[in-house]
């Protein structure tokens, strides 16, 4: 992929806040990336830090309200999909933009057939017929794996396994031969092995397909093995985004240093213990006028608490929003 290749996604300044009876959470806030055809952008984070409302908020898919997006704007294809029309908007959804959400069960429908939620997209975005949509029904359930494809079109989500149901949210996903494809944490709920299975699929369909996909996931990991680009999220906002090699050989904020201690290794003591980050993330009922990591952070200093750091550039294609630099941690353990 060429570093000079123009951007399929490119999202600028989104900012997006739940309306509660206890007041605005801001969930999301001044979020922008962009992602390059044939790219794979890995987005991580912990519980509540703004992945997946982040890329929900893309695709309009947050209930409004209580939702609300009140800035950006995420050009695909030189249109911006947070202003387009209900009808058009429908037509990106699952079209140009795929989305495989964490739960396959509660996402497919037990009383309709997979070979009917397959074909269901293709009659509606392509104007399939029942015959051609039935084919290719067909050929997408061979492509991501599943055995004795035709006769399983005509089985339910509960005659599935859960690795065998996400594969079935995967050729949904993929009808269409969509631009973009998002993840949600789609191997969370598998066991290790299956998920295996499908980060190998997803490696393979990339490679045959060349489509932008975004991975989002709390599992570093897996982020590992998949990725070309890595954005850290905390707090709703992005925290660091870098190349995955550069990310784990050099990260430059104090919570993507802390995520990556947390990884267990199968080096060192026997009794050693798995480190912790110490604290809870921020409850935004405001927009951070301070850095929201502060109250975790071991490098915390006074400006920390007066201004919310900006990204800014630590290197070739490598960003940090913090106030701290890494070199400076020899002298603050020195």
């Amino acid at each position: 992929m060429p570093d000079g290749a123009q951007p399929v996604l490119d999202v600028r300044g989104l900012k997006t806040v739940f309306r509660t009876r206890a007041g605005e959470v801001h969930a999301v806030n001044d979020v922008s990336f962009s992602l390059k055809r044939g790219e794979l952008l890995g987005v991580v984070g912990e519980s509540g830090s703004g992945k997946s409302v982040t890329m929900m908020s893309l695709l309009r898919l947050l209930p409004a309200p209580p939702a609300d997006i009140r800035a950006g704007e995420a050009l695909l294809g030189g249109k911006d999909i947070l202003k387009a029309p209900p009808g058009e908007l429908r037509r990106i959804r699952g079209g140009k933009v795929g989305f495989v959400f964490q739960d396959p069960m509660t996402s497919l429908n037990p009383v309709f057939t997979v070979g009917m939620q397959i074909m269901e997209p293709l009659k509606v975005h392509l104007k399939l017929d029942k015959a051609r949509a039935e084919k290719r029904a067909l050929e997408l359930l061979e492509l991501v794996g599943i055995p004795d494809a035709r006769r399983r079109l005509d089985n339910y989500p509960h005659q599935f396994s859960g690795g065998m149901r996400q594969r079935v949210m995967i050729a949904i996903a993929l009808a269409c031969d969509p631009d973009v494809l998002i993840a949600d944490e789609p191997t969370t709920a598998l066991d290790v092995t299956i998920q295996a299975q499908i980060l190998e699929l997803v490696k393979d369909l990339r490679q045959k397909l060349g489509m932008a996909i975004i991975w989002i996931t709390h599992d570093l990991g897996v982020i590992a093995g998949i990725a070309d680009r890595v954005m850290v999220m905390y707090g709703g906002q992005v925290v660091e985004e870098a190349p995955v090699r550069e990310l784990f050989a050099r990260p430059q904020h104090p919570y993507t240093r802390a995520l990556l201690q947390t990884i267990p290794r199968i080096t060192g003591p026997r009794d050693a213990r798995l480190k912790v980050i110490e604290g809870q993330p921020p409850i935004l009922t405001a927009a951070p006028a301070a850095c929201p990591f502060r109250a975790r952070c071991e490098f915390r200093h006074d400006r920390c608490d007066v201004e919310n750091p900006r990204l800014r550039p630590v290197g070739h294609d490598h960003a940090v929003a913090c106030h701290w630099q890494a070199g400076d941690a020899e002298v603050a353990h020195g």
